[in-house]
C-alpha cells in the first residue's frame, strides 16, 4: 500500500483509493497519487480491493479509482466500502495482448519504463466473462466517471456507452489517442484533471454537476 498525503497546511478534502490493473505495480501510479494529493486529496494506492478497510476518521467523500482488473473489481465488488463516487479507467471488454502489450497499454515512455521493457503476459488471457458481464451491469447507484482511450485495444466502446446509460449518475469520457493504460498514457495530465474535476463535483453533493460550463469557444 502507498500513501499520498495532501501538503501540509492544507485541509484534506476527500480520499481516492486506486485499485491497480493487471502487470501493474504501486510504483505505476506515483505519478497519479502525487498530482492528485497536490490538489488537497488523500491518495491510498492497493494492492487489491481486500486490502483497504475505510475507518471512522476517513475523510469523504470516499472515491474507488480502479484501472484495468481494478476497474472491473471496483465495478463488482466497490459497493461494499460504501464509496461516494466511482472511477473506472480502462474498463476492458475482453481480448488479449500479446507481443504488442506495451504498444496496446501506454506510448508514454515514463510510464513504459516504470512497466520495464518486456511483456508481462498479464494480458495475455482475457478477464473472466462472468465477471466483465457483472461489472457491465451496472448496479451501483453514486456517481461514475468512465475513462477510457479512443486507442485502447481492450475497449468495447459499445459496451461502455450502455453502462453509461445504464447508471444513475454516469460521465463518460473518450481520451483523444489513448491507449489502454488511459491513466499513465501521454495524456496523463489531461486525465488527471478530468478526474480532480470530477472530485470536485462529487464534494459539491448530488446531483453531481462540472463546476466549469463553456458559454462560448473557437477549439
Amino acid at each position: 500500500m502507498s500513501v499520498y498525503e495532501a501538503p501540509a497546511g492544507l485541509k484534506v478534502r476527500g480520499t481516492v483509493v486506486v485499485v491497480p490493473g493487471r502487470g501493474d505495480s504501486e510504483l505505476a501510479y506515483q505519478r497519479f497519487g502525487r498530482r492528485v494529493a497536490g490538489d488537497a486529496y488523500r491518495v491510498i494506492v492497493l494492492n487489491d480491493l481486500d486490502d483497504f478497510v475505510p475507518s471512522d476518521d476517513l475523510v469523504r467523500p470516499l472515491v474507488l479509482v480502479g484501472a484495468d482488473l481494478g476497474a472491473v473489481r471496483v465495478a463488482v465488488h466497490g459497493d461494499r466500502l460504501r464509496p461516494d463516487a466511482v472511477v473506472l479507467a480502462g474498463l476492458p471488454g475482453g481480448g488479449s495482448l500479446d507481443a504488442d502489450e506495451l504498444d496496446g497499454r501506454t506510448h508514454c515512455p515514463t510510464h513504459r519504463g516504470v512497466l520495464g521493457d518486456e511483456p508481462t503476459g498479464a494480458f495475455a488471457t482475457p478477464v473472466d466473462p462472468s465477471l466483465l458481464a457483472a461489472a457491465y451491469a451496472g448496479g451501483s447507484g453514486v456517481p461514475h466517471l468512465l475513462l477510457i482511450g479512443d486507442l485502447d485495444p481492450l475497449a468495447d466502446h459499445e459496451a461502455l456507452a450502455g453502462l453509461a446509460e445504464t447508471l444513475p449518475a454516469a460521465r463518460l469520457a473518450v481520451v483523444r489517442g489513448a491507449h489502454h493504460d488511459v491513466l499513465n498514457d501521454l495524456q496523463h495530465r489531461s486525465v488527471a484533471a478530468e478526474i480532480v474535476s470530477f472530485l470536485e463535483a462529487v464534494k459539491e453533493g448530488v446531483p453531481v454537476r462540472p463546476l466549469v460550463s463553456v458559454a462560448s469557444s473557437g477549439w
